[in-house]
């Protein structure tokens, strides 16, 4: 089962105002939404599932559970999806909290997911375009992929991530201000 036509013709709904968003909580419900309504029927979309629901140690990633999860029964198929739906500004640490999220879900293929999506819906032009295209800003506004040690930008905390594929940002018109990005994780 391939996610990512579908997660288009959702964001080609919100673009001819079919569905509407307005935060990350409508967009995780509008999506799930759609989903259940456009999968294969023996396919279940659960909303903030714990990694131990899938009899996964908690302790060995980075996040604790599932924005979607998609999955048939018994789980033998096993997607999911991780969303950013950033506003209020906070660039720098919502591009590495964005980061952080692929590499939960490059964890998860690890662990046996299939397919793994990161979405982030941006209103915000400064999130794909803007003055600055080095270290954290140039995997969202150079279309540098995000790959290796990523330091986290604010704090002074010496936290960074290691990210051991190398994922491109592939972002698409929504209007002239709004865009969605999205990355695929698999095997």
């Amino acid at each position: 089962m391939e996610l990512a036509p579908l997660i288009h013709r959702f964001f080609d709904n919100i673009r001819n105002r079919s569905d509407e968003v307005y935060n990350e909580f409508s967009l995780q419900h509008e999506l799930g939404i759609f989903l259940r309504r456009t999968v294969e029927p023996d396919c279940k979309i659960q909303f903030e599932r714990p990694v131990s629901f899938f009899n996964l140690p908690r302790r060995q990633f980075v996040k604790k559970e599932i924005d979607i999860a998609v999955f048939n029964s018994p789980p033998t198929i096993r997607q999911s999806i991780e969303l950013k739906y950033p506003s209020n500004g906070q660039y720098p640490e919502q591009m590495y909290k964005a980061c952080e999220d692929i590499l939960f879900l490059e964890q998860l293929v690890a662990a046996g997911f299939e397919r793994c999506y990161f979405i982030m819906f941006a209103e915000d032009r400064l999130f794909f375009q803007g003055p600055t295209t080095t270290g954290i800003y140039s995997y969202f506004r150079a279309s540098a992929p995000i790959h290796g040690r990523i330091p986290k930008p604010t704090g002074g905390t010496g936290k960074s991530l290691e990210i051991t594929g190398s994922y491109l940002i592939r972002w698409h018109d929504i209007t002239k201000d709004t865009r969605y990005g999205i990355v695929e994780v698999t095997k």
